[in-house]
């Protein structure tokens, strides 16, 4: 297993993907820095597996000065890092004409610059060692656009064009870049949703067809688990049944 002995940053690690995906990296050996606004969240996950390697930090991803905290951590813990998973993320659903100016602002603040902040802080280490591992979670919606769901679409299609842009700069230093684009999925994500008909629609569409986060987890795993002149670019995953 390539996965063990490596260390990981995850963001956003409170619930749904990031969750799952700390418990099963941790799980398989690797050393998990895990880090999101809840606090207590976290610590939960690591007296939950008290033989692991998980430390945990506080971090809101709009804040870049607080992921140039968690990168300083993790080098100074481990003096380096392998992987960095962008993971943080909301999902206010409403249509252009509602105006939602602030929920739309914050879907760019956390979807679009907490993936750039990530980067950003990230980057000197990586290019520093020669090598590297950078994920971050995208969405199907990164290649349709359906009523309601514009704004948070736009902050998708944005996060696979930075990915993808970053793949082309970094490439030839070492570092892999790896968007994961699931369907829909059981997370906490629906709660980010203030309109009562689309949150009640998008519970529906979980309870009918929603991945388990673990499945997102894997294919995470997966990614970083290739030799080092493998990277895996892009992973869609959709629950079966879904209808695009």
């Amino acid at each position: 297993m390539i996965v063990k002995d490596k260390v990981v940053i995850i963001t956003g690690a409170s619930s749904g993907i990031g969750k799952a995906t700390a418990e099963l990296l941790a799980k398989k050996g690797a050393k998990v820095v895990l880090a999101a606004r809840r606090l207590d969240r976290l610590e939960a996950i690591k007296n939950a597996f008290p033989a692991a390697n998980i430390s945990t930090i506080r971090a809101d991803v709009t804040n870049f000065e607080d992921l140039q905290t968690v990168v300083d951590y993790a080098v100074d813990k481990f003096g380096r890092i392998d992987v960095m998973f962008n993971n943080a993320g909301i999902m206010p659903v409403n249509s252009l004409a509602s105006g939602q100016r602030q929920e739309w602002q914050a879907t760019m603040d956390v979807n679009v610059m907490g993936v750039l902040n990530g980067i950003a802080a990230i980057l000197p280490i990586m290019e520093k060692q020669g090598a590297g591992h950078i994920i971050t979670t995208g969405s199907v919606n990164s290649r349709r656009v359906v009523p309601r769901w514009t704004v948070y679409s736009a902050s998708k299609y944005a996060v696979r064009a930075i990915m993808e842009g970053l793949r082309t700069e970094e490439t030839s230093k070492g570092i892999k870049a790896t968007l994961i684009c699931p369907g829909s999925v059981h997370t906490e994500l629906y709660k980010s949703i203030s309109d009562p008909a689309a949150r009640k629609a998008e519970i529906a569409t979980e309870e009918k067809i929603g991945l388990d986060p673990q499945l997102i987890a894997r294919a995470v795993m997966n990614a970083i688990d290739t030799p080092a002149d493998e990277d895996i670019n892009e992973i869609i995953v959709r629950p079966v049944g879904a209808p695009v």
